[in-house]
């Protein structure tokens, strides 16, 4: 029996326990934690007033329009990249890892949309930490991959001759990237360093940036550094040279063009290639922008609550992060549907009446024809030498 039961109603009614000056003044986030469950939940939380139930509510109802929009978005681009000829190529094997790690990132969705219809820590310990390790998997993640996807795009338009990704480097790259991200998430599972925690209404997790403890403010400043610094300044630096270089590039064909008293050097078909490439650029520097724009309030809220003023940190305050960086699973895919053009061709094919209107490019259509004829060669070679 919960002896502070009585408590949430009765704010006059005597409470025993270390915890009674907290829950009898007014109802705090903690009024409805088991005994058993407050040693893991961050004290800073112990003195913040419960929010009204309707935010709880309304989160949780905003939460499920998310995951409803993931999981359709998400799972399109899955299906399409992956059932497409036109579209597995190296390249695009990174798309589909974001999109697995969008998609991973509402798999939680669940635990949060419980806990916030019962008010609070409902899913307990175990919620919590199944909550965190999903998250840490799906966001350090996706980092790694707007990481990678900067990288190959990069070699594609920089480096158009020498850096064709091959399906061997990518699968590689992808082996890699979760390699990176496993150790950040099953250290805090089994607190080896540091630990999931609930934030904001006590109805999220992420790992500890509270506690006021050296090895938690250690792993706060290597998470930032490993998880955001690293990836964020990968994708700055790709992204930055290959905005230099197709400006200079540009210079130079106009330049060369003027010499020789002509419009343009490029063919209608070179035209149509650089055009579709520098497209699918603008695709992945607009998730990339979503990425920043998601994950760095996140950041700042983890440095304030490791190295800051913890007062700034409200619940309400821990909660807009969170919010960001879900929306942006969400967002990701329909980036594509609207952006993407060899995607928004596949998509009008298998479902038309989405009435989109895309059709592919000539050099597109030339590149599908050369790479069946090019696939079909050895066959016939082989069959000749017999």
């Amino acid at each position: 029996m919960d002896v502070f039961s009585g408590a949430k109603n009765c704010p006059n009614e005597t409470v025993w326990g270390p915890q009674a000056s907290f829950r009898t003044a007014e109802r705090t986030l903690i009024w409805n934690v088991p005994l058993e469950e407050l040693e893991h939940v961050p004290e800073h939380w112990f003195n913040h007033p419960a929010p009204e139930p309707i935010y709880n509510y309304i989160l949780g109802l905003v939460y499920m329009f998310y995951m409803f929009f993931s999981f359709v978005g998400n799972g399109l681009v899955i299906w399409i990249f992956s059932s497409a000829k036109s579209l597995r190529t190296p390249s695009n094997m990174f798309v589909v890892n974001l999109a697995i790690c969008d998609l991973l990132m509402m798999v939680k969705i669940p635990i949060f949309i419980y806990n916030s219809f019962n008010l609070g820590f409902a899913a307990g310990h175990l919620g919590c930490q199944i909550f965190g390790t999903i998250g840490s998997f799906s966001g350090i993640g996706a980092s790694a991959t707007n990481a990678a996807i900067a990288y190959d795009r990069y070699n594609v338009i920089a480096k158009p001759f020498d850096g064709k990704m091959s399906r061997g480097k990518a699968f590689l790259i992808i082996l890699l990237i979760w390699a990176y991200v496993t150790p950040w998430s099953i250290m805090p599972l089994f607190e080896v360093w540091s630990r999931f925690v609930p934030e904001g209404f006590l109805t999220s997790c992420s790992f500890d940036y509270l506690t006021k403890t050296d090895s938690i403010r250690y792993f706060t400043a290597v998470m930032f550094l490993i998880c955001y610094c690293i990836p964020m300044s990968m994708i700055i630096y790709y992204y930055s040279q290959i905005v230099n270089h197709v400006v200079n590039h540009e210079k130079a064909l106009r330049k060369q063009a003027k010499k020789m008293n002509v419009d343009s050097l490029r063919s209608n078909q070179a035209q149509q290639s650089m055009s579709a490439e520098v497209r699918i650029a603008k695709v992945a520097i607009t998730i990339c922008f979503l990425f920043v724009a998601a994950w760095t309030p996140y950041a700042i809220v983890a440095l304030i609550g490791a190295f800051g003023n913890q007062s700034l940190l409200t619940p309400v305050v821990t909660m807009i992060p969170a919010l960001a960086c879900k929306s942006v699973a969400c967002i990701d895919p329909y980036v594509y549907a609207i952006s993407h053009p060899r995607y928004r061709v596949e998509l009008a094919k298998r479902i038309p009446w989405l009435r989109i209107k895309e059709t592919p490019t000539a050099s597109e259509t030339q590149s599908t024809v050369t790479e069946s004829t090019v696939s079909a060669t050895p066959a016939v070679t082989a069959t000749e030498c017999n």
